[in-house]
Protein backbone atom coordinates (compact mmCIF):
# COMPACT_ATOMS: atom_id res chain seq x y z
CA UNK A 1 0.00 0.00 0.00
CA UNK A 2 1.62 3.26 -1.04
CA UNK A 3 0.49 6.45 0.13
CA UNK A 4 0.76 9.63 -2.47
CA UNK A 5 1.73 13.44 -2.28
CA UNK A 6 0.13 15.09 -4.70
CA UNK A 7 1.02 19.01 -4.63
CA UNK A 8 0.72 22.40 -6.37
CA UNK A 9 -2.69 21.60 -7.01
CA UNK A 10 -5.73 24.26 -8.23
CA UNK A 11 -8.05 24.93 -5.51
CA UNK A 12 -10.64 24.15 -7.63
CA UNK A 13 -9.44 20.43 -8.15
CA UNK A 14 -12.60 17.82 -6.60
CA UNK A 15 -11.90 14.05 -5.25
CA UNK A 16 -13.54 12.98 -8.48
CA UNK A 17 -11.30 15.28 -10.49
CA UNK A 18 -8.42 13.74 -8.53
CA UNK A 19 -9.96 9.81 -8.81
CA UNK A 20 -10.54 10.72 -12.89
CA UNK A 21 -6.50 11.49 -13.04
CA UNK A 22 -5.04 8.42 -11.32
CA UNK A 23 -7.73 5.76 -12.42
CA UNK A 24 -5.92 5.04 -15.22
CA UNK A 25 -2.83 3.67 -13.04
CA UNK A 26 -4.75 1.55 -11.23
CA UNK A 27 -6.87 0.83 -7.85
CA UNK A 28 -7.49 3.71 -5.33
CA UNK A 29 -8.34 2.97 -2.26
CA UNK A 30 -8.87 6.27 -0.78
CA UNK A 31 -8.61 10.19 -1.61
CA UNK A 32 -8.10 12.71 0.97
CA UNK A 33 -8.03 17.00 0.15
CA UNK A 34 -6.58 18.79 2.93
CA UNK A 35 -9.21 21.57 4.01
CA UNK A 36 -8.32 24.56 5.84
CA UNK A 37 -10.32 24.42 9.42
CA UNK A 38 -11.58 27.72 9.23
CA UNK A 39 -12.92 28.11 6.02
CA UNK A 40 -13.14 24.78 4.79
CA UNK A 41 -11.41 25.44 1.41
CA UNK A 42 -9.14 23.42 -0.45
CA UNK A 43 -5.18 23.89 0.37
CA UNK A 44 -3.98 23.21 -2.52
CA UNK A 45 -2.82 19.48 -2.09
CA UNK A 46 -4.52 15.82 -1.24
CA UNK A 47 -3.12 12.34 -0.65
CA UNK A 48 -4.30 9.24 -2.84
CA UNK A 49 -3.70 5.59 -1.47
CA UNK A 50 -3.10 3.28 -3.94
CA UNK A 51 -2.82 -0.20 -2.72
CA UNK A 52 -0.69 -1.73 -5.64
CA UNK A 53 3.07 -0.32 -5.05
CA UNK A 54 3.58 -0.81 -8.99
CA UNK A 55 0.51 1.20 -10.11
CA UNK A 56 1.60 3.55 -7.54
CA UNK A 57 4.99 3.95 -9.22
CA UNK A 58 3.52 4.29 -12.34
CA UNK A 59 1.14 7.24 -11.19
CA UNK A 60 4.19 8.56 -9.85
CA UNK A 61 6.50 8.86 -13.32
CA UNK A 62 3.01 9.70 -15.03
CA UNK A 63 1.68 12.56 -13.53
CA UNK A 64 4.37 14.11 -11.84
CA UNK A 65 4.89 17.38 -13.29
CA UNK A 66 1.77 17.28 -15.32
CA UNK A 67 -0.53 20.01 -15.97
CA UNK A 68 -4.20 20.13 -14.49
CA UNK A 69 -6.25 23.23 -14.04
CA UNK A 70 -3.37 25.65 -15.10
CA UNK A 71 -0.53 23.79 -12.28
CA UNK A 72 1.98 21.49 -12.73
CA UNK A 73 1.43 18.94 -9.73
CA UNK A 74 4.05 17.21 -7.82
CA UNK A 75 3.54 13.41 -7.15
CA UNK A 76 5.86 11.90 -4.97
CA UNK A 77 5.26 9.71 -2.26
CA UNK A 78 4.16 10.65 0.85
CA UNK A 79 6.52 10.80 3.84
CA UNK A 80 5.43 10.02 7.32
CA UNK A 81 4.26 12.60 9.12
CA UNK A 82 6.64 13.41 12.21
CA UNK A 83 6.34 14.38 15.38
CA UNK A 84 7.74 18.30 14.86
CA UNK A 85 5.95 19.21 12.00
CA UNK A 86 2.99 21.92 12.60
CA UNK A 87 2.29 25.21 11.25
CA UNK A 88 5.11 26.74 9.39
CA UNK A 89 7.50 23.58 9.77
CA UNK A 90 8.01 24.83 13.04
CA UNK A 91 8.56 22.10 15.49
CA UNK A 92 6.79 21.84 19.23
CA UNK A 93 4.77 25.02 19.31
CA UNK A 94 2.40 23.50 21.92
CA UNK A 95 3.03 23.09 25.67
CA UNK A 96 6.18 21.08 26.49
CA UNK A 97 6.83 19.52 29.44
CA UNK A 98 10.34 18.35 29.20
CA UNK A 99 11.43 22.21 28.95
CA UNK A 100 9.69 23.74 31.18
CA UNK A 101 6.74 24.68 30.02
CA UNK A 102 7.81 26.59 26.75
CA UNK A 103 6.23 27.31 24.09
CA UNK A 104 7.77 26.37 21.01
CA UNK A 105 11.28 25.75 22.81
CA UNK A 106 12.97 23.21 19.91
CA UNK A 107 11.97 25.47 16.93
CA UNK A 108 15.94 26.92 17.32
CA UNK A 109 16.17 29.64 14.06
CA UNK A 110 14.42 28.30 11.32
CA UNK A 111 13.18 30.80 8.88
CA UNK A 112 14.13 33.70 11.25
CA UNK A 113 17.48 34.97 9.23
CA UNK A 114 19.27 33.27 11.95
CA UNK A 115 19.38 34.83 15.16
CA UNK A 116 20.02 33.21 17.99
CA UNK A 117 17.31 31.15 19.45
CA UNK A 118 14.73 32.76 16.93
CA UNK A 119 14.56 36.05 19.09
CA UNK A 120 16.22 39.12 18.67
CA UNK A 121 19.46 40.35 20.55
CA UNK A 122 20.44 43.68 21.11
CA UNK A 123 22.75 44.13 18.31
CA UNK A 124 19.57 44.25 16.37
CA UNK A 125 18.53 47.31 17.36
CA UNK A 126 21.94 48.87 19.08
CA UNK A 127 21.81 51.96 16.96
CA UNK A 128 18.18 52.76 17.05
CA UNK A 129 16.43 55.46 19.36
CA UNK A 130 14.17 53.48 22.52
CA UNK A 131 10.86 53.58 21.83
CA UNK A 132 8.38 54.09 24.48
CA UNK A 133 6.65 50.99 25.96
CA UNK A 134 2.63 50.78 26.17
CA UNK A 135 1.76 50.09 29.70
CA UNK A 136 0.40 46.25 30.26
CA UNK A 137 -3.04 46.31 31.70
Amino acid sequence: MKNLFVGNMSFQTTEADLRALFEPFGQISRVHIATDRETGRARGFAFVEMPNDAEAAKAIAGLDGKEVGGRNLKVNEARPKTASSGPRGGGGGGYDRDRGGERGADRGDRGRGGKQGGRFSNEDYRDSARQPREPRW
